[in-house]
C-alpha cells in the first residue's frame, strides 16, 4: 500500500482596504512651482574635455604593475604626465618607464603599442590623456 503525502494549505491573505480620497487639494511643492521658470545650465567639464586623449589600454601585466597602451595620436615621452580614465580607474602620474618589444624606449610614436609601468591597476579599455 502506498502511503499518500499531507498536502499543507496555505491560509489566504486578507485583501487591502481600499484607501478613502480626501477632497481637499493638494499642496505642490516649491520645487514644483519653480519648475515652470527657465534656468541657465551650469555645464560641469569634465578633465577628460579639457585634455587631449593619446591612448588607449589594450592590456594589464599585474605581476609587474604594467599597461600595454596603443598610443593613437601625437606621442609620449619619458617624463611626461598622464591621466588615466577609465570605469572604475581615475589616476595622473609620470611616465617613468616605458617599453617597445621589451626594449627600453624614450618616446612611443603614433601607432605603436608600447608598455607603461603604472602605480594603480588599469583595465581594458582605459583612456589615457596627455597633461
Amino acid at each position: 500500500m502506498v502511503k499518500k503525502k499531507k498536502v499543507k494549505v496555505r491560509a489566504r491573505r486578507a485583501k487591502p482596504k481600499a484607501r478613502k480620497i480626501s477632497k481637499r487639494p493638494v499642496k505642490r511643492s516649491k520645487a514644483r512651482k519653480s519648475a515652470g521658470k527657465k534656468t541657465k545650465a551650469r555645464a560641469v567639464k569634465s578633465p577628460e574635455l579639457m585634455l587631449e586623449k593619446i591612448g588607449k589600454v589594450t592590456h594589464y601585466f599585474p605581476h609587474v604593475k604594467a599597461a600595454a597602451v596603443m598610443v593613437l595620436k601625437d606621442s609620449l615621452k619619458v617624463g611626461g604626465d598622464i591621466y588615466i580614465k577609465g570605469h572604475t580607474t581615475d589616476f595622473k602620474e609620470k611616465v617613468k618607464s616605458m617599453q617597445l618589444d621589451h626594449v627600453p624606449i624614450q618616446e612611443g610614436k603614433k601607432g605603436q603599442e608600447i608598455g607603461l609601468l603604472v602605480k594603480s591597476r588599469v583595465r581594458i579599455g582605459d583612456s589615457v590623456y596627455k597633461v
